[in-house]
């Protein structure tokens, strides 16, 4: 599991992540918010820890730009404990809050706890097969065979799963963001960056641009729909 730890106070967010080292977390630090976004894009990290008050991009403005490409979990640290910067954050959609100061073993319980409530199984859990890949609804997991490739963000599981349930039908983008985002709205950049975000996580141990298409002017398929 990998933390993106983002706050201007050097010595808190070293704190921070030696403490979720220990609790077995793969750390990441960021000082601002231009480069919040950065290693955000780049690590693919499973949890961010966001404080408010950040140089150059407040925490809200990078909140607001994460969310509205991907459903990584946020906590939000700050020392601010207005409740209308606590509902501001929350309706950005972040986690959960934590008004510093605060120990580091209540960092990994809020962490820990983010994280199961991120994980809870989708409404509908039954395992996708297509080709030689198995999407896992319940654990967020995409397999071959036995092997899992990787685990998926909430976004990226709605995405393959409407990819391989059609599969080798070239789908509309305009019919994927309505999908993948429902009520809240997407866009076609949104679509591409989630496209490259999950052939990103997978090119290690799959080429997944041999199954998942872009399909010019019309949107995406799942190609690969037979037993190799």
């Amino acid at each position: 599991m990998k933390a993106l730890i983002v706050d201007d106070d050097l010595a808190l967010a070293d704190v921070i992540a030696f403490t979720l080292s220990r609790a077995g977390f793969e750390t990441i630090l960021a000082h601002d918010g231009p480069s919040a976004l950065a290693r955000w894009r780049a690590d693919l990290p499973d949890v961010i820890l966001l404080d408010l008050n950040l140089p150059k991009l407040d925490g809200f403005a990078v909140c607001r730009q994460i969310r509205a490409q991907d459903d990584t979990p946020i906590i939000m640290l700050t020392v601010r404990d207005d409740e209308d910067d606590i509902v501001a954050g929350l309706k950005l959609g972040a986690d959960d809050y934590i008004v510093k100061p605060f120990s580091p073993r209540q960092v990994v319980a809020r962490v820990e706890a983010v994280l199961r409530r991120a994980g809870a199984p989708p409404l509908t859990p039954e395992p996708i097969t297509a080709g030689d890949l198995v999407l896992d609804m319940l654990r967020l997991e995409l397999r071959r065979g036995n092997e899992v490739v990787t685990s998926l963000t909430r976004m990226e599981t709605r995405l393959l799963e409407i990819l391989m349930r059609n599969c080798g039908q070239a789908l509309l983008a305009d019919n994927l963001i309505e999908y993948v985002w429902g009520t809240a709205g997407g866009d076609r950049a949104m679509l591409k960056q989630l496209v490259y975000r999950l052939r990103r996580k997978t090119s290690a141990n799959l080429n997944l641009p041999a199954y998942l298409e872009t399909i010019p002017g019309v949107g995406y398929a799942f190609r690969v729909c037979n037993e190799k």
